[in-house]
């Protein structure tokens, strides 16, 4: 997926969380858009639990690596572990 369909979703404003889904099936949830940051050559989102709203860790990927991205779903939970396994 190209870096600025990627950027279109983080700059919406208001912000609605997304998710990004990888080749692999791997995704990662972006509920704020400070947990995201995209350039022509890598994708970087803050991911895991929170400490005083501190992220975890940051994962960096391809932008070519993106297969979708879904709008959030009622059935996240805020500031959760992001790095999940989607199976289909």
């Amino acid at each position: 997926m190209s870096p600025s369909a990627i950027l279109e979703h983080r700059r919406r404003e208001p912000f609605q969380p997304f998710r990004i889904v990888l080749s692999d099936g791997t995704s990662y949830e972006v509920t704020a858009p400070e947990w995201v940051m995209v350039t022509a050559m890598d994708i970087v989102v803050a991911t895991g639990p929170t400490v005083r709203g501190v992220p975890e860790r940051l994962v960096c990927f391809d932008p070519t690596r993106v297969s979708a991205i879904e709008p959030k779903r009622p059935e996240w939970r805020e500031h959760a572990d992001t790095d999940r396994r989607v199976t289909h």
